[in-house]
């Protein structure tokens, strides 16, 4: 048996659904540990899942990610940034997500700029809060329950940038789909986003769950179009660590399997 930590268990419990899910909470890191510790293998994605099966007691018999079919964010020719100051949101509408950061920070951005627009897709517990917002801000967020992977490609390229302001992170697929369509990613300084976005080179990055931090950093790339050519000239580049062919990616797995069965 291998195990595979594509991201931080607790947050299972605490960042999805509903409060109550919160009850669980001992029951479900314990239960965690007890996989971990009695598999035979550990897959770890990112430096940040290395980190948390390093504190759990577990030393990970290897370490590469998942394997991503990335062909639709590569295979288009990039197109520049547009000139309409559009930021995109792409990601489940559950609290680890933080989408209600989003939304606070959002309504301060707005508030300056008549001809910003947020979109936001995905869907989740916290729907209402987008539903507010768009309710509030017509004009300045539009919302797409559902894309498919070209969607989600032609949503990146009408963005000037990809926002993931999330209290817990993995690793982010969405944040590599962004950097191969040349897209700059406004993340959160946590998890595995750091070890993606590198803060001034590809992106930014800020404290999570900070409502300041987001608006302001958010203002200041829709406020400076030079900066952003400078990020987005970095975006493309910095995916090709990420990327892997299918017989990469089976190789891999044919050599953890072999170390595991020795």
């Amino acid at each position: 048996i291998i195990c595979d930590v594509h991201g931080d268990w607790r947050a299972v419990t605490r960042l999805y659904g509903s409060p109550v899910r919160r009850l669980l909470d001992p029951f479900a890191d314990r239960l965690a540990r007890v996989g971990l510790g009695r598999a035979d293998g550990v897959r770890t994605v990112s430096g940040y899942t290395t980190r948390i099966g390093r504190a759990a007691g577990r030393e990970p018999t290897a370490v590469f990610p998942a394997y991503m079919d990335l062909r639709p964010f590569l295979d288009p020719p990039l197109v520049p940034l547009p000139e309409r100051p559009a930021v995109l949101f792409v990601g489940v509408l559950e609290p680890y997500k933080a989408i209600d950061v989003l939304a606070q920070a959002w309504r301060r951005v707005a508030a300056e700029r008549p001809g910003a627009e947020l979109h936001v897709v995905g869907t989740g517990s916290r729907d209402s809060l987008v539903g507010q917002l768009v309710a509030d801000l017509p004009a300045q967020v539009r919302w797409t329950r559902s894309l498919d992977t070209a969607g989600v490609a032609r949503a990146l390229d009408g963005a000037l940038f990809l926002v993931l302001p999330s209290r817990s992170e993995g690793m982010g697929r969405v944040v590599v789909e962004a950097l191969c369509r040349g897209r700059p990613v406004l993340g959160s300084d946590v998890g595995g986003i750091p070890d993606v976005v590198t803060d001034g080179e590809n992106g930014v990055l800020v404290a999570p769950g900070d409502v300041d931090a987001l608006a302001n950093a958010l203002a200041a790339l829709l406020d400076d179009p030079a900066r952003l050519d400078r990020l987005a000239a970095n975006a493309r580049p910095s995916a090709e660590p990420w990327l892997a062919t299918p017989e990469q990616f089976a190789l891999r797995m044919r050599e953890l399997v072999e170390a595991v069965r020795l």
